[in-house]
């Protein structure tokens, strides 16, 4: 474990480079993850499922009387005193960003667990590892509603809540438009050469942040359209940017690719917050080759170190 010591305040910079020219180039385009840590894809995926997939979560949503009423559904404005009133209800709200009872219907949704197989991604996984791709199963809808109590996501890596190899690679996109005032996610470019850092409780998805001192880093920013993919691997540092949009509901879904070979904790193949059995979330699917597709692999497993999301704050 360690820190990030020295150097001037965080920047923040507006504009992605765009690495779609580079799918064509493996060596340039794992050059340019090695330099920055992420990669950003302008129109990597079709809008047309991810804009279906949209109508599904807000359905869900509308059926418990979240949307404001006379507004467009595909809109998703939500209903900040009904929302807020349920949210009481729920103890576990904070986790999943929405109830639970919706959450689990959400995780139900043949599409959500569908996109991660997208001949796209897997194309882009493939050439960046070089190797076969495992995309994990534990997918991440990311609901979330207006709420009095919602911190958006504080710094954090990833690796700490995924583990197995170091090489894993977060996949999240929008679905639909996500301008930077609707809270879209920041990057703190080369942030991955860093080891993995000593963390803190914070309020906010994940509940830990990163211990950040002084560093010579920039936070990368900018918005996004529907069909717009950014990645990143498990040791780079991001955020959620605060939503100005305080009536919208941002929806997003959080995805992650490793070279099949590599290690893998076993959790990574259970639904995410294990909110239903698999065979609870299969029934009534139409199609079977995305089911238990993990399974055709010789996969190698690693144990969770809980130790890693329970440092406590160091001083810089």
């Amino acid at each position: 474990m360690q820190q990030i010591l020295s150097g001037a305040a965080p920047r923040v910079v507006t504009g992605f480079f765009d690495s779609t020219p580079l799918l064509s180039n493996p060596e340039a385009l794992r050059e340019r993850a090695a330099e920055d840590g992420f990669l950003f894809f302008k129109s990597l995926l079709p809008k047309e499922p991810l804009l279906t997939l949209r109508r599904q979560i807000l359905e869900i949503i509308a059926a418990r009387g979240w949307l404001k009423d006379g507004t467009d559904l595909m809109d998703g404005i939500g209903d900040i005193d009904a929302i807020a009133r349920e949210e009481k209800l729920d103890s576990k709200w904070q986790y999943f960003g929405v109830g639970e009872d919706a959450y689990r219907a959400v995780q139900h949704l043949e599409l959500f667990h569908a996109l991660p197989h997208h001949p796209r991604l897997l194309s882009l996984y493939q050439t960046l590892f070089g190797a076969p791709v495992l995309p994990h199963p534990r997918n991440i809808a990311r609901v979330l509603l207006p709420t009095p109590t919602a911190s958006p996501t504080p710094p954090h890596q990833d690796y700490i809540h995924i583990q197995g190899t170091h090489q894993c690679w977060t996949c999240w996109f929008p679905l639909g438009d996500c301008p930077m005032e609707m809270g879209g996610l920041s990057i703190l470019r080369g942030s991955h050469r860093e080891d993995v850092l000593a963390v803190s409780a914070a309020p906010g998805t994940g509940s830990r942040e990163v211990v950040l001192c002084q560093h010579d880093y920039e936070w990368v920013q900018d918005n996004y359209e529907c069909g717009d993919v950014l990645t990143f691997g498990s040791h780079t540092i991001h955020k959620a940017l605060p939503t100005q949009r305080k009536d919208r509901i941002r929806l997003s879904c959080d995805n992650r690719y490793q070279p099949a070979d590599q290690d893998i904790e076993e959790n990574s193949l259970q639904p995410h917050m294990n909110i239903a059995t698999w065979e609870e979330i299969y029934r009534g699917w139409k199609r079977d080759d995305f089911k238990y597709y993990w399974k055709s692999h010789e996969l190698k497993f690693s144990p969770f170190d809980r130790s890693l999301i329970e440092q406590v704050e160091k001083i810089c």
